[in-house]
C-alpha cells in the first residue's frame, strides 16, 4: 500500500478512519470495505439499530449528529481514546438532501441544510486537525457531488450546501499545504443510496407544494421516486470508494474526484459550453 507520507506513521498498527453516515448507501459500503482493506474503522450513524448493525459486523460505531455539537465533541474524544489520541483519516460522508424550488424554501430549511451538510462537516473537520497536524501527517476528504459543481433545478438548497463545502474545503486545503494533512472532495454523480428517500421526509416537512407554481413538477418527480425510477441507473458506491482509497493512500491525492460517467460528463460540458448554453441544456434534465 502506498504511504501516508509521514514518517511517524507506525506500520505496526491499522490506519484509523472516522467515516460518517456510515447507516446506508456510500458511508455503509466504504465503511465496509475499508474494514476489509485492514483499517481501524469508527462508523458513525444516528439511530441505534444502524449503530448495532455496523456493530454486529465489527465495526465501531458511534453516534453523531452533524447538528449536534456535543456529539461531534463526544464522537472525537471516544476515537482518540481508543486510538491513544491518534487520527489517520477522516470521511466526511453523512448528509441529506433538501429538495424544492428556491422560491418555495423557508429560510429555517436552508439553515437546517447548512447545520447537517456545512457547519457541522466543518466543526468535526477543526476538531481533528490538531490531532493530525501534532503527528505531521493526516487525511481530510469529504463527500461532495457534482451538485457542488454545477446547479439543478429543485435543489437549490443541497447545491447551496455543496457549493459552500467546495470552497471551504479548498481553502483549508491551500492552508494545510506542507503540514502532511492532504485535504481532497469526492464529486459523485448518481449513486446508489437512501439519500433521496430521506429527503423526501424533509421536502414533505419544509415545502408547501400543495401550494406551489411548482405543484405539478413536484408531483412527477414524487412519482418518480416511489416508483423507484432511474435506481437502475445508479452507480456502485464501489466507485465512490475507489476514489476514496486513492485519495487517502496516494502520495499526491487530487483535490477534485469526479465519479460516475454523467458526473464527468457534466464536468466537461460545463468547461466547454457557453455558460447560457449549458445552464439551459441541464434545466432540461430534472
Amino acid at each position: 500500500m502506498a504511504s501516508l507520507g509521514s514518517s511517524s506513521y507506525s506500520a505496526s498498527r491499522a490506519r484509523s478512519i472516522i467515516v460518517t453516515g456510515a447507516s446506508s448507501g456510500i458511508g455503509a459500503f466504504c465503511a465496509r470495505a475499508l474494514k476489509a482493506d485492514g483499517w481501524h474503522v469508527f462508523a458513525t450513524a444516528r439511530k441505534p439499530a444502524d449503530l448495532a448493525a455496523l456493530e454486529a459486523e465489527g465495526i465501531e460505531a458511534l453516534f453523531l449528529d452533524y447538528r449536534d455539537a456535543k456529539s461531534i465533541e463526544a464522537l472525537v474524544a471516544s476515537v482518540l481514546d481508543r486510538t491513544g489520541g491518534g487520527l489517520d483519516a477522516l470521511y466526511n460522508n453523512g448528509a441529506y438532501v433538501q429538495a424544492g424550488a428556491v422560491e418555495d424554501l423557508p429560510v429555517q430549511a436552508l439553515r437546517e441544510q447548512f447545520e447537517a451538510n456545512v457547519f457541522g462537516w466543518h466543526e468535526l473537520t477543526r476538531r481533528v486537525i490538531p490531532v493530525m497536524r501534532a503527528q505531521g501527517h493526516g487525511r481530510i476528504v469529504s463527500c461532495s457531488s457534482i451538485l457542488g459543481l454545477m446547479p439543478a433545478r429543485y435543489r437549490g438548497a443541497y447545491c447551496a450546501s455543496k457549493y459552500a463545502l467546495e470552497g471551504l474545503m479548498l481553502s483549508l486545503r491551500q492552508e494545510l499545504l506542507g503540514s502532511g494533512i492532504h485535504v481532497s472532495l469526492i464529486e459523485p454523480g448518481p449513486v446508489r443510496s437512501t439519500i433521496h428517500d430521506t429527503g423526501m421526509d424533509w421536502f414533505l416537512k419544509q415545502v408547501d407544494y400543495l401550494n406551489s407554481v411548482h405543484r405539478a413538477a413536484y408531483e412527477h418527480q414524487m412519482r418518480q421516486a416511489r416508483s423507484g425510477a432511474g435506481q437502475g441507473r445508479r452507480a456502485s458506491p464501489r466507485k465512490v470508494y475507489v476514489a476514496l482509497r486513492h485519495a487517502l493512500l496516494s502520495p499526491r491525492p487530487r483535490a477534485h474526484y469526479v465519479v460516475t460517467a454523467p458526473a464527468r460528463m457534466g464536468a466537461l460540458l460545463k468547461r466547454l459550453l457557453p455558460s447560457d448554453l449549458f445552464y439551459r441544456l441541464i434545466a432540461r434534465n430534472v
